[in-house]
């Protein structure tokens, strides 16, 4: 049986590994419950890793005020990336594809142009779209390293617990994921963790594009 104490030092070693085979290399972070245990744990490795994180207009302000806090609080090497693209009425709507695009991917994009690789706190078990996710992924000259993918959603609020990793204030109104304010609702606890994102939409429990469409 694997535990979660086994899943936490292959998870350190992995970024150990990658923090020494890829000089310019990044933790992405959204601010939610994955990726903030992913920096806790790249932390521990390298105190001072570059984190880069992407803002959009329709981050919850809940969100925002938890950024602020942890980047003073854990003192982060950190950029910011945002879109220069006006909003759109109810682009999250009608075409929220194109809502993503701008101002998720492009953003990103950017933010990982100049690095060998990246961080991602993606785990398999978050929703149907995450499956066949690869520990390590190469993507053009750049590689994407997922390194709690294995881990279930009880084993991120185990370790949250455990080792005091400060979380996301919206988990306690009840939501499981957490993306814009838009297109994030609260879903019931058997259904699919990603259910409450696009809900209602073609996309519901989908992606945002970050992870399917980011290459260099």
């Amino acid at each position: 049986m694997v535990t979660l104490l086994d899943k936490v030092e292959h998870s350190k070693n992995l970024i150990k590994e990658s923090i020494a085979r890829y000089p310019r290399i990044a933790t992405g972070v959204s601010w939610g419950k994955d990726s903030m245990v992913l920096l806790h744990l790249a932390r521990q490795v390298k105190p001072d890793i570059l984190v880069f994180t992407v803002v959009t207009p329709f981050k919850p302000k809940e969100t925002l005020e938890f950024k602020d806090k942890i980047i003073k609080e854990w003192d982060l090497n950190i950029k910011e990336y945002q879109s220069k693209a006006e909003p759109v009425p109810d682009l999250w709507k009608t075409d929220p594809d194109e809502c993503c695009r701008i101002f998720k991917v492009e953003p990103t994009k950017e933010a990982v142009k100049d690095l060998d690789a990246w961080f991602a706190g993606l785990r398999k078990t978050e929703g149907r779209t995450r499956t066949d996710y690869k520990e390590v992924e190469v993507r053009g000259n750049l590689v994407k390293i997922n390194p709690i993918l294995e881990w279930t959603e009880l084993d991120v609020w185990r370790y949250s617990a455990l080792y005091n990793v400060p979380q996301n204030p919206m988990y306690k109104m009840g939501y499981r994921s957490l993306g814009c304010a838009p297109c994030t609702i609260i879903v019931d606890e058997n259904e699919p963790e990603r259910a409450g994102r696009w809900n209602g939409t073609s996309k519901c429990g989908g992606e945002c594009g970050i992870h399917t469409k980011i290459l260099k």
